[in-house]
């Protein structure tokens, strides 16, 4: 029996992690176990651990290393904790693979330290490009460090090749995050609105601004930007999520809770939707604005516009119904009127991140893979 060790650090990656968890948590040959970490432990992101409890999962490693700092030493010390704790849960879970998803700090330490124990890494969304975040460098480092890839279109694919991984094992099966979409049961209007406590208006918009790091604008100066934008919005309803544990997240979320503290009228704030509430949400909404993956890769799946700001996601596939702008208000508010139009056109949207099932295909390929051994990796030199 294979023990699969699935490590997640955020609301949002659990959220995706969370329909293939199910099918290795049923499967008689696998042994599931998770390792929750990062934000998922802090009071300050919304304790989120306790939403992968509530899924009814159990938790077999809790690992503590986020710093109350959202600074550059901040996050590279918050990544030693990880490590030290990771060594102590490796030791104890003796997990055959690992499954890490994506291309964050928190993953960066969890691969390295699961290379050094010799567990083999199995990564999801490898081959990506997003050029305004050193998560870039990160993602294709968690690639040289993993044994099987399963990456969401097949252009990704042909990168990770590129790296020189053999491209037996490297597989397009799509974005995870669409399976929630297909699979998932969400709230009516009204009763999103009762379990929010907002009453929705002419125009809604779901709000994610994540820290842009490799920026030369800050992180402070780009979200005084977005909110100048949104005070122009008129009869908008604003539902802000908050931002992640990246370096100056937390400037972006003290100024989320003091505009929503003067603006009680048209915006309120949230640590954590949850995967159903969030998807309910984007559902409800005209728009999802910032600076999230999910409004490049689940919101065309829901017929939504996607005002994407700033270079964050620069380099990632794109469907039509993503509107790109700078991190400038009069830039902002040319994208607000855009979405505007683009719903009286109401055009139909193709999603270049597939149609869902990708649970299912990556259960089925892991059943196959980890009964073979995994040899030592040769760079695959593409002729």
């Amino acid at each position: 029996m294979k023990r699969i060790c699935v490590v997640t650090a955020t609301r949002a990656e659990y959220g995706l992690l969370k329909p293939l968890m199910s099918k290795i948590k049923i499967e008689r040959d696998f042994t599931l176990q998770i390792l929750a970490t990062g934000a998922h432990l802090s009071p300050e992101f919304g304790l989120t651990y306790k939403h992968i409890e509530d899924d009814g999962f159990t938790i077999d490693s809790k690992i503590e290393m986020l710093l109350s700092a959202d600074t550059d030493p901040g996050i590279v010390k918050s990544m030693g904790l990880g490590m030290i704790g990771y060594a102590d849960a490796f030791t104890l879970l003796k997990p055959n693979a690992i499954i890490i998803l994506g291309d964050r700090y928190e993953m960066l330490a969890v691969a390295a330290a699961a290379s050094i124990f010799k567990i083999p890494i199995i990564h999801l969304h490898g081959g990506e490009k997003t050029e305004g975040a050193y998560d870039d460098a990160i993602r294709h480092a968690i690639t040289k460090l993993s044994q099987l890839h399963f990456t969401s279109t097949e252009e990704y694919r042909n990168r990770v090749i590129q790296m020189g991984e053999d491209p037996d094992r490297v597989f397009n099966v799509g974005a995870i995050g669409l399976d929630n979409i297909i699979n998932q049961q969400v709230l009516s209007k009204q009763d999103l609105e009762r379990d929010l406590g907002v009453t929705f208006k002419k125009y809604n918009y779901q709000i994610t601004f994540h820290p842009e790091t490799l920026a030369e604008k800050s992180s402070k100066e780009q979200f005084e930007e977005l909110l100048t934008a949104i005070k122009q919005q008129k009869d908008s309803l604003f539902i802000f999520t908050k931002a992640n544990a990246d370096s100056d997240g937390r400037i972006i979320n003290f100024m989320i809770d003091e505009y929503v503290k003067n603006n009680p009228d048209h915006a309120i704030a949230f640590a954590s939707l949850g995967s159903v509430k969030f998807l309910s949400l984007l559902k409800c909404c005209d728009a999802i604005v910032g600076n999230s993956s999910s409004g490049i890769i689940e919101a065309p799946s829901l017929g939504i516009q996607t005002i994407n700001i700033g270079d964050r996601q620069k380099g990632r596939v794109q469907a039509s119904s993503v509107v790109n702008c700078e991190s400038s208000s009069s830039a902002i508010i040319q994208a607000f009127d855009q979405v505007k139009q683009y719903k009286k056109e109401n055009v139909s949207l193709t999603n270049p991140y597939g149609s869902g099932n990708t649970a299912e295909k990556i259960y089925c390929l892991l059943k196959e893979k980890l009964n073979q051994r995994f040899e030592a990796k040769a760079f695959y030199d593409k002729l």
